[in-house]
């Protein structure tokens, strides 16, 4: 059966639904759909395993909070959730006025060698590293389109912006992470060929 985004859509917010009556199998299920994509985001935001789940903390305990309030037919769950990750993170980002220079945690994978391994680890430092060094919306539309997949329409509502601002921002992301990215080719694994 292909996936439905509308009947997604309407499950979530039932849940939420549930949950606020009480029901606190709906709360699991609704953590163990949203509450990786929730840290995702933070991390790749705050570049900070602790204040991304710190972040994922609040934003769950908020969408607790809103559950008997809320209102399936002015968003969806998930662009809500986006929408106050985002927020929270562009709060810590603007309180700590820093960029964090936190090691990216390893990811758990035996089979590479040491060789890949460090190289797989320089491409991830320096794609974090550069992602960092973006101006705050265009990093979260980085991350909320190329990371995390989203179509700009729902971009555009989690951001309060418009499609075409997303685009806009999008673009200039892009070129402002490729010169970012230019003189650290040797760190992301790339041959210049001219050379």
């Amino acid at each position: 059966m292909p996936f439905d985004a509308q009947t997604q859509d309407s499950e979530d917010a039932a849940l939420l639904a549930a949950f606020a009556a009480g029901d606190a199998s709906a709360a699991r299920i609704l953590v163990s759909r949203f509450g990786p994509m929730v840290y995702s985001v933070a991390f790749r935001m705050l570049n900070n395993a602790a204040e991304a789940e710190d972040v994922s903390q609040e934003v769950m305990t908020r969408l607790w909070q809103i559950a008997p309030k809320w209102d399936a037919d002015r968003a969806k769950v998930s662009t809500w959730l986006y929408r106050v990750t985002n927020n929270q993170c562009i709060d810590r980002l603007r309180k700590s006025k820093r960029m964090s220079g936190d090691e990216v945690p390893e990811v758990a994978d035996d089979t590479p060698s040491v060789d890949r391994k460090m190289a797989d680890d320089q491409r991830r430092d320096a794609l974090q590293a550069a992602l960092d060094e973006l101006p705050e919306r265009q990093k979260q539309v980085i991350v909320l389109r190329q990371i995390e997949g989203l179509p700009n329409p729902e971009i555009a509502a989690i951001m309060d912006t418009s499609v075409e601002a997303v685009e806009s921002l999008s673009s200039r992301a892009k070129r402002a992470l490729a010169k970012i990215l230019a003189p650290k080719k040797s760190a992301l694994g790339l041959i210049d060929h001219d050379t």
